[in-house]
């Protein structure tokens, strides 16, 4: 998962912004929910994809280094404890 992570950061990415709300209805509600300034993840996604086409990485500064502080102050759940229903 660390893996993966450093990858995904590379581009600008979380590992949330991988979910689709196409598919997956109940994040599609949760996403509804929430104020338009957290949910950016399709932007974070359209600069990814164009980093990725350009064949470059995001500069380091830009790099989501405080993620995990950013996901408990949101109130959001480790991924550890979160269970699937």
């Amino acid at each position: 998962m660390k893996a993966l992570s450093t990858r995904l950061k590379k581009y600008g990415l979380r590992y949330d912004d991988l979910y689709d709300p196409i598919y997956d209805l109940d994040i599609k509600e949760a996403l509804s929910r929430l104020p338009h300034e957290i949910v950016d993840a399709l932007q974070r996604l359209k600069r990814a994809m164009d980093l990725s086409m350009k064949h470059e990485y995001l500069p380091d500064s830009l790099q989501m280094k405080k993620e995990r502080a950013e996901r408990e102050s949101l109130g959001a759940l480790p991924l550890y404890q979160r269970t699937i229903p």
